[in-house]
């Protein structure tokens, strides 16, 4: 005989198994969020934008120099994160760092038609994320010009230091949501499986369809509460009759 089960019969396992889909979420919850607040350490940002214009003593706009500022982006993105320029930004603020390890905190971003791009920096410390953003830029600029001999780099924007300084990584409420996710996930996985794997007979109609005997009689399971209440009245009727 072959055995099917149907959205019916998933409810009724969920619904049956209602204790653990709730106990085990709540637990990835809170095991996510000790996790977050109290082993992973919070990363800042800070970021200055960067404009790259060839400057024109005649005030016109070429757009073919345009162009060409706007295709530079990509080579300045490689300068930036070059030893040329870390070199110097680990000497003028004195890190203990290497250019490497400098290195993996820098990303670049700009937007396609642009001569804008912006330069963020992630640190630990939100004081030395803005001093460390604020001298590479620094740096860049006065280095380009020997570098790419142009003179075509301005700071539009520096970082500054904020009152309320908001991490930007570990993000403590899509850590959870995935935690929660992901043991539901598992949880309703595991309470199908072993509703799967459990071969016993529940119920007389199961006798029916598995054994094909018929059910001469049952016995009623009876609640605690139920054996309490019987408990009682016998007491109270022994009383009633001893008297």
């Amino acid at each position: 005989m072959e055995e099917s089960i149907s959205i019916k019969d998933i409810f009724k396992i969920l619904i049956n198994r209602w204790k653990l889909l709730v106990t085990i979420p709540i637990f990835a919850a809170l095991i996510c969020s000790a996790v977050t607040y109290y082993y992973l350490t919070p990363v800042y940002q800070a970021s200055t934008q960067i404009l790259v214009n060839q400057k024109n003593s005649e005030n016109m706009i070429d757009i073919g120099q345009q162009q060409s500022n706007i295709s530079l982006i990509n080579t300045y993105s490689v300068i930036i994160k070059s030893p040329a320029i870390l070199e110097k930004v680990i000497e003028n603020l004195n890190l203990s760092t290497s250019v490497e390890q400098l290195n993996k905190g820098i990303s670049v971003g700009s937007q396609s038609n642009s001569q804008v791009f912006s330069l963020m920096f992630q640190h630990s410390d939100p004081e030395m994320a803005v001093k460390i953003v604020n001298s590479i830029t620094d740096t860049f600029q006065k280095e380009v010009k020997n570098i790419m001999n142009v003179d075509n780099v301005s700071v539009l924007a520096k970082a500054e230091q904020k009152e309320k300084r908001v991490p930007v990584k570990p993000k403590p409420l899509l850590i959870i949501a995935a935690g929660v996710s992901v043991s539901l996930a598992l949880g309703i996985g595991w309470a199908l499986l072993s509703e799967y794997l459990d071969n016993t007979v529940k119920n007389s109609q199961e006798v029916d369809i598995f054994l094909a005997l018929p059910v001469l009689g049952s016995i009623e399971e009876i609640s605690k509460q139920k054996v309490k209440k019987a408990t009682k009245l016998h007491e109270v009727g022994v009383e009633t009759f001893g008297t």
